[in-house]
């Protein structure tokens, strides 16, 4: 497996974990542990976003383009 798909799938997998401690906790809770609890979710979810981001930009970056063959037939 390449580095950027093992950068993208970490980024996924981050962001669901983020969905998975942020949207269960009700947004009025005034329990410290479960507002700490939320405020991780939101900081892993938009970790895994900008992981994400940044392997899909490796991928894009580190695609084979090919070479250009300058030709200097007059």
């Amino acid at each position: 497996m390449k580095m950027e798909t093992s950068i993208i799938l970490a980024g996924s997998i981050m962001f669901t974990t983020g969905l998975v401690l942020f949207y269960p906790i009700e947004l009025g809770q005034t329990d410290p542990v479960l507002r700490f609890i939320k405020n991780i979710g939101t900081f892993i979810g938009l970790g895994g976003i900008g992981v994400t981001l940044a392997g899909i930009l490796l991928y894009l970056i580190n695609k084979n383009e090919p070479s250009l063959k300058e030709t200097f037939d007059a």
